[in-house]
């Protein structure tokens, strides 16, 4: 178990779990799953500030739904600050830290100095030899390497090497006595035998800084692999303006979990030309190497495509589970079972959301069929009512009311009438949904069963009686 491969995922709950976010969540979680390693979740909630309970709350909700799910943790760095008190007071004892009085206003000159001369805007360590004792307003300073370099060696960009003398000596530990980013992030990965680190690329800046506090503390470096960011369509990063939103909105727009997943892998992985992916071939065929270098970017296209796919291919049980919380939106009153089932195998095929299947499924629970007025008026005509009427003796009795029968049954009668079958149709699908868009004629008619059936088609011959 020693060299099982050991990943996480370290959201700042500050806001919800937006799609970067959850990809990355996603690589770290497949990573693991793939390699048969451990994945950890981790919450950093040291900004005090910022961070909410809601925000956490929505961060475990996205993921459950997403099906992510984690060995260890949640870990809390708020509740882990004497942990990295005890590893800043290490540093200081062996000499790779020291404390700095310097004003807010003297690093100010000193930025605006260097700045002004050319350099880069780094500490000049003026406290770095003064040996000086903790005070109320004494910041930790890390004593970084001055020459050398610092490598970066990733596995998804290759070897990125860092100038010692371009780094500075950064904060470990605020006045308050409040560990920083750099310094809990690698605690907690060294405390949780974190060997695997895959994040975005703006976290780039962070990891030579990272490595030198590993060194320091006389640990092992895990792998790193920084991925390219989520791009809009105009290659900018992405945002609300482009449709990206929190994970959580696509499940409530009705997206399949096992779509979005599917989407957000496709993001910056590749594997041949394959475009859909199920989470278990997700699982056996992810890996590092197929990462790509270019950003990916965002396709609300893609993604709706993805979903109907998805919706497709999963079993009618599975999306049951998906479809009652739209349906019970609607206020329709539906129960897991065959009828259910059956409803979805109708309209699995033509729906490209949950919502959209929600609407299309409204009129097999209605007791008494809605017309809309339109198609009424359009195709519940005179001209239709002996069809009607001679469908409706047959159907009342027939003993068998499964598709082969129901077909047979209209066969007959149409050439009894003469009639073509896109004349009666229509009528007969306005009667049965009171729209003119719906499944196929008998599979519908053999979902809803014979009582609902010929009870709405007598209601629509009462309809061009009266009407007439």
């Amino acid at each position: 178990m020693n060299n099982a491969i050991i990943t996480r995922f370290p959201p700042s709950p500050t806001g919800y779990l937006h799609l970067g976010g959850a990809r990355t969540a996603l690589f770290n979680w497949l990573y693991a799953r793939h390699t048969h390693g451990r994945f950890v979740l981790r919450i950093e909630d040291t900004d005090v500030e910022r961070s909410t309970q809601a925000s956490v709350d929505a961060i475990f909700e996205a993921l459950e739904w997403l099906g992510i799910d984690w060995d260890e943790g949640p870990y809390f760095q708020s509740k882990r600050i004497d942990i990295y008190k005890g590893y800043i007071n290490k540093l200081i004892e062996s000499g790779h830290a020291y404390y700095c009085t310097c004003s807010p206003e003297r690093l100010e000159e000193m930025r605006s100095k260097a700045m002004a001369s050319g350099g880069k805007p780094k500490y000049d360590g003026t406290c770095r030899e003064k040996g000086l004792r903790p005070s109320g307003h004494a910041a930790v300073r890390f004593k970084a390497p001055l020459s050398g370099n610092t490598i970066v060696e990733d596995r998804i960009r290759g070897n990125i090497v860092f100038d010692n003398n371009e780094l500075d000596d950064f904060i470990i530990a605020r006045s308050d006595g409040m560990p920083t980013y750099n310094l809990a992030v690698v605690v907690d990965d060294i405390t949780m035998n974190i060997n695997m680190i895959l994040r975005g690329d703006d976290h780039i800046s962070n990891t030579p800084k990272q490595i030198q506090l590993y060194n320091a503390f006389g640990a092992s470096v895990p792998v790193f692999g920084h991925v390219p960011m989520v791009l809009g369509h105009d290659r900018t990063r992405l945002s609300k303006r482009h449709g990206a939103m929190s994970v959580t909105a696509y499940r409530d727009m009705g997206y399949h979990p096992e779509a979005m997943i599917n989407f957000l892998v496709r993001l910056g992985w590749s594997y041949g030309d394959q475009e859909f992916f199920t989470r278990q071939e997700l699982v056996e065929k992810f890996n590092l190497e197929h990462i790509g270098k270019a950003a990916g970017v965002f396709n609300p296209e893609k993604l709706l495509a993805l979903n109907a796919e998805h919706i497709r291919a999963s079993s009618d049980e599975t999306i049951s589970v998906h479809l009652l919380p739209f349906l019970k939106q609607k206020g329709i009153h539906a129960e897991k079972g065959d009828y259910l089932n059956a409803v979805i195998g109708t309209l699995k095929q033509r729906s490209k959301t949950f919502i959209e299947m929600a609407d299309g499924a409204e009129f097999y629970f209605q007791e008494k069929v809605t017309l809309d007025e339109s198609a009424a008026v359009k195709f519940l005509t005179p001209a239709v009512l002996e069809p009607l009427r001679q469908i409706f003796q047959a159907l009342e009795s027939t003993d068998k009311f499964d598709q082969p029968t129901l077909e047979k049954i209209f066969t007959e009668i149409l050439e009894k009438t003469g009639l073509k079958f896109g004349k009666i149709a229509q009528p007969i699908r306005v009667a049965l949904t009171g729209k003119t868009v719906s499944p196929g004629i008998f599979e519908m008619m053999e979902t809803l069963g014979k009582e609902q059936v010929i009870g709405r088609v007598k209601a629509a011959i009462d309809y061009i009686e009266k009407a007439s």
